[in-house]
């Protein structure tokens, strides 16, 4: 599951506090500071993350230093904290993670050496209790600007259980070679972006993109867009067996060919219909037709007026959908993905209605080109050829529950006919 760090070390200080409480607000996954004190403050479901060149252990023996040095007495429980090193005393402090910056491979080698004594079994001086005892973990903080340092990332992403990287040059070439290396490690990998347009771009390299980002806010209103955008995912539809009332030819008309940026599997399309309350499965072309080669990207998906759906539960008329749409590729099983339009072509052609309805009776109405390739799916991803259907063939669908204004779903009475 992707993730965000929101970094505070640079957000204008009039917008600190709002930024700190939008972050926690917004249920970010970390907060990255300097400011020992500032992290300490924020609420447990927050991964506090303190940048600091100072090994984890120097950091927990700050506390019982400075009170010797006073001369006072360890309170109550320091002896307990400072036995289990950084564990107490970090922790204690709101200490979740620290970040440290390494450019070489011995300094990578000192990190990845305190995360393995992070942990110290029974009997190597942890608690009576004999459980083992867990300090911070280290993250580790790469500046990849040649080949060299590009490498140490890659083995760092191996070794760490965070490595945050920052990219010096905008190409995403070297994020999908440490995407590569590092497909089998543990550890998270998080990426400094510079706006959230980059980390939109992030997300999807590679297809997997990186685990995390790391983001300087300027406002709370920056916080809260991050989260809008890590909540951006396609549902799971359950779709719903249509059953074939009529075809009827109903002569020349404008039907739309939308050709998108991405390869459909075979069983996969997308949902159009002539009433928003109810969509048709219509086939990409990925299957071979005697006559022409197959264009995999392409869904000959019915008359200009047609209602398509898209993310966000939001449909657009077929007359909207040009190059950079974004509309849902639909599987028969139901699983959806976002898929961006690279054109979208009107043609004239010869129209077919094809009207069915559902279990509870629903009208479901689809108007695409008369001609014997294009076709729909059925259950199973069974594929039809629209002008073979008969009265009675089923064919998968999808059921809205609201109606639509604008494309947007509302609550009231529209009959469509």
């Amino acid at each position: 599951m992707r993730f965000a760090w929101i970094d505070l070390r640079e957000v204008p200080r009039p917008q600190l506090q709002a930024v700190v409480d939008a972050a926690v607000h917004a249920r970010m996954t970390g907060v990255v500071s300097a400011d020992a004190e500032l992290l300490g403050t924020l609420p447990p479901t927050v991964t506090r993350v303190l940048v600091s060149a100072e090994p984890a252990a120097a950091l927990a023996r700050k506390p019982a230093d400075k009170s010797a040095d006073k001369g006072g007495k360890e309170p109550k429980g320091a002896g307990d904290a400072k036995s289990s090193g950084a564990a107490g005393t970090l922790a204690d402090a709101g200490i979740d993670v620290l970040l440290r910056k390494f450019s070489t491979q011995d300094e990578l080698d000192a990190l990845a050496a305190e995360n393995r004594a992070a942990v110290r079994m029974p009997g190597s001086g942890g608690p009576a209790t004999g459980a083992p005892v867990t300090a911070a973990p280290v993250a580790g903080f790469v500046d990849v600007r040649d080949d060299r340092t590009l490498q140490l990332s890659c083995v760092g992403a191996m070794a760490l259980p965070y490595t945050v990287i920052h990219f010096a040059d905008p190409t995403k070439i070297p994020l999908e070679i440490v995407l590569a290396a590092a497909e089998s490690a543990e550890g998270k990998l998080v990426t400094v972006v510079g706006d959230l347009e980059e980390a939109a771009i992030v997300f999807d390299v590679l297809e997997r993109g990186s685990d995390g980002i790391l983001f300087t806010p300027r406002s709370a209103d920056d916080v809260f867009a991050l989260a809008r955008l890590l909540e951006a995912t396609t549902p799971q539809l359950e779709l719903s067996t249509l059953t074939v009332e009529s075809i009827r030819h109903v002569g020349l008309g404008d039907r739309v060919c939308v050709d998108t940026c991405s390869h459909f599997e075979e069983d996969e399309g997308i949902l159009v219909g002539s009433y928003s309350s109810g969509f048709v499965l219509c086939c990409s072309e990925t299957h071979p037709l005697p006559y022409m080669p197959t264009r995999p990207f392409r869904v000959n998906a019915g008359a200009l007026h047609s209602y398509t759906l898209g993310p966000d539960n939001r449909t657009n008329y077929l007359s909207e959908v040009g190059s950079g749409s974004a509309l849902l590729a639909v599987g028969a099983d139901g699983r959806t993905r976002r898929v961006v339009v690279g054109r979208a072509k009107l043609e004239s052609r010869p129209l077919l209605e094809i009207r069915t309805h559902a279990e509870d009776g629903r009208l479901v109405s689809l108007t695409v080109q008369d001609d014997w390739h294009v076709r729909v799916l059925g259950p199973g991803g069974k594929v039809l050829n629209v002008t073979e259907l008969r009265t009675g063939d089923e064919l998968l669908g999808y059921l809205a529950q609201d109606k639509r204004h604008v494309g947007l779903p509302i609550g009231e009475f529209c009959k469509e006919v």
